[in-house]
């Protein structure tokens, strides 16, 4: 019973991180970003950074966004489960890492409009610029490998 009632009470109190930046781990541009957020979080636990390539990734912890859109588009998941994508993550997880200025360019709407579009730009291509699968062949390859180690036949 005890066990139980630590469970519901974790399950309800407000996380310490500011934002959970939702990352893929095997991108060596997004690792590279990665590690420089997490030298500038300096292990105060502003951000909490999850790695969506991770076979334990569970979109229902983190904000229910499942692999596939996490892959197409970067995400972060705010305290009170508000989700957030493209270039807004950047900013917001700048802001909270005391480094808001670099991104503050981007709150004017014209600016904040190209800044997307031209993310979006390099989210479509950063696969083939890193030299990775095409998206459909990595969303195979990872139910594949989730059924064969895990009996979970569907990502989620």
């Amino acid at each position: 019973m005890s066990l139980l009632n630590s469970q519901s009470s974790s399950t309800n109190t407000a996380p310490t991180w500011k934002i959970e930046l939702l990352y893929d781990g095997e991108c060596p541009l997004c690792l590279r970003e990665v590690n420089f957020l997490q030298k500038r979080d300096a292990g105060r636990g502003l951000v909490n950074f999850v790695d969506i390539a991770d076979n334990d990734y569970n979109p229902e912890v983190h904000g229910n966004v499942d692999f596939e859109t996490a892959m197409g588009r970067i995400h972060a998941v705010l305290a009170d489960g508000t989700v957030v994508k493209n270039v807004e993550v950047f900013r917001r997880v700048y802001e909270v890492l005391g480094l808001g200025w670099v991104y503050s360019v981007t709150k004017l709407p014209i600016v904040g409009a190209i800044a997307d579009f031209l993310y979006g730009i390099w989210a479509d291509w950063r696969l083939a610029l890193t030299g990775r699968p095409k998206l459909q062949d990595i969303i195979a390859q990872r139910q594949q490998q989730l059924c064969d180690t895990e009996g979970r036949c569907r990502i989620d």
